[in-house]
């Protein structure tokens, strides 16, 4: 896997991906910047909830469920001290379709957390607090 961050001006950049995709990445206008982009840090969080979203998608799909929407919700913490790391990251998936299996959901969160999100163990094995939830909305 390989990407490119390039300085753009101030404290804009833009990142590019390997598989040839681009995101712009910008400060507050309190920091140098024009609030153009995601920051950075709000890009690892990003990172985490597609990650997850991408596995427990997965996980109902092969598992036959009939889903409709899957949304992450994501909330965390950060120190308050320099560098201010993430502390909490708490996943709050939201899942909806006609007829879901509730263990079936309760499950594929569960194998994201534990075995499949890379993205979650690596905060997990940083130290960062990574908690998940779901709910399911019939349709």
């Amino acid at each position: 896997m390989q990407a490119t961050v390039k300085w753009v001006d101030g404290v804009q950049f833009l990142g590019e991906s390997g598989s040839g995709h681009s995101v712009v990445m910008d400060g507050p206008e309190n920091h140098g910047g024009r609030n153009t982009g995601v920051r950075p840090m709000e890009m690892l969080l990003l990172g985490i909830g597609g990650c997850a979203s991408f596995d427990v998608l997965s996980i109902l799909t092969k598992s036959r469920q009939p889903v409709s929407d899957c949304k992450c919700e994501l909330k965390a913490e950060r120190a308050d001290a320099v560098p201010a790391v993430f502390t909490k990251i708490h996943l709050h998936f939201v899942v909806s379709g006609k007829g879901l299996k509730e263990t079936q959901v309760a499950r594929a969160v569960e194998l994201s957390a534990t075995k499949y999100c890379s993205a979650s163990k690596m905060m997990d094995a940083a130290g960062v607090e990574v908690t998940h939830d779901y709910e399911i909305v019939e349709e």
